[in-house]
């Protein structure tokens, strides 16, 4: 898994500079001069997999996720634009996401299996990740290079790596205290286990590919605020361990410590309805979704300042004639 995961990485890497290689090659002689733009980001992230959600089947879709597991996320970024249409942003960002199917409302329908279910999870996120940002409107300005005051709508996409380790609660059967453990090295659904020869060890870095929207306000030709909607597509089912189905118990003796084994077999299998024949909580029932991979998402503010400009901007603060504002 780790040989096609960095080689899936490589190709992305060499295709997505191709790709902005040849643009700014063909795009930037068009530009008035290139500029670069520094600032900061901070906003919700929400978690859309497994864990949690609403009435119906579980989805990766905003329709299951729930408000009270939002974490907040901070960052950073460099971007340049060689044309007012046409940008490239290099991003950093620290957040986390979490899930807890108690939260699920049960109204009778397919989420009363995923409430009885009774996993939770919570998880750090540290991504970072290039896009090309596009701009539409530009095409339709009037005098597009004079932006105070201007209004502009925008696309992004890109590619980037992200860090995750999902832990969950665990309640100590002795002290009764309940404390976050990491699940990984529990091995809840035997990734790893001769007995899953399919299921694979995860690892806990990761591609995504983040897909967004957002509109950017200039308050001058230095300063702008921008409000977006950044979707990351990953591809990992385990963001929240969370994947197949139930495990034999019994395995984890086998291959942890009696310590861990003790954790594991508390940790992979929460429900109350858990030795009930028929339950459908029992090893080899459906724990997960394995058809749908996890994602997570942002929607926050990015403030940004003008650190330069190119050759030809000078211009703009002589003699201007009106426009028209889009």
């Amino acid at each position: 898994m780790e040989k096609s995961l960095h080689g899936l990485v490589c190709k992305c890497a060499l295709l997505l500079t191709f790709t902005l290689a040849l643009s700014y090659s063909s795009f930037s002689q068009l530009s008035a001069g290139t500029y670069v733009e520094a600032g900061v980001t901070v906003g919700p992230m929400g978690f859309l997999g497994d864990l949690g959600g609403h009435v119906g089947k579980g989805t990766t879709f905003l329709k299951d996720y729930n408000m009270n597991t939002t974490k907040l996320s901070v960052g950073a970024f460099v971007a340049v634009y060689p044309a007012e249409w046409l940008g490239f942003r290099f991003a950093f960002n620290y957040g986390g996401v979490s899930g807890n199917d108690a939260l699920i409302t049960a109204k009778g329908g397919d989420e009363v299996s995923r409430k009885d279910r009774n996993l939770d999870f919570r998880s750090k996120i540290a991504e970072a990740f290039v896009a090309t940002e596009i701009y539409p409107t530009v095409f339709f300005e009037n005098e597009p290079t004079d932006v105070q005051g201007r209004l502009r709508p925008y696309g992004l996409i890109g590619i980037g790596v992200f860090h995750f380790n999902p832990q969950g609660s665990y309640t100590d059967p002795a002290s009764h205290q309940t404390t976050w453990v990491d699940l990984r090295p529990l091995h809840t659904e035997g990734e790893g286990f001769a007995e899953y020869p399919d299921r694979k060890e995860y690892s806990l870095t990761q591609i995504n590919i983040p897909m967004g929207i957002g509109v950017k306000y200039f308050f001058n030709e230095n300063v702008n605020l921008s409000f977006e909607i950044v979707h990351r597509k990953t591809f990992t089912d385990y963001l929240d361990d969370v994947s197949t189905t139930f495990v034999d118990p019994s395995l984890f003796s086998k291959y942890l410590s009696p310590a861990q084994a003790a954790i594991a077999t508390a940790m992979a299998n929460k429900s109350p309805l858990q030795g009930v024949s028929g339950s459908g909580y029992n090893p080899g029932n459906k724990r997960g979704d394995p058809t749908q991979n996890d994602a997570y998402f942002t929607a926050g503010f990015k403030l940004a300042i003008r650190l330069g400009a190119g050759n030809g901007r000078e211009w703009r603060n002589s003699t201007r004639c009106p426009i028209l504002r889009f």
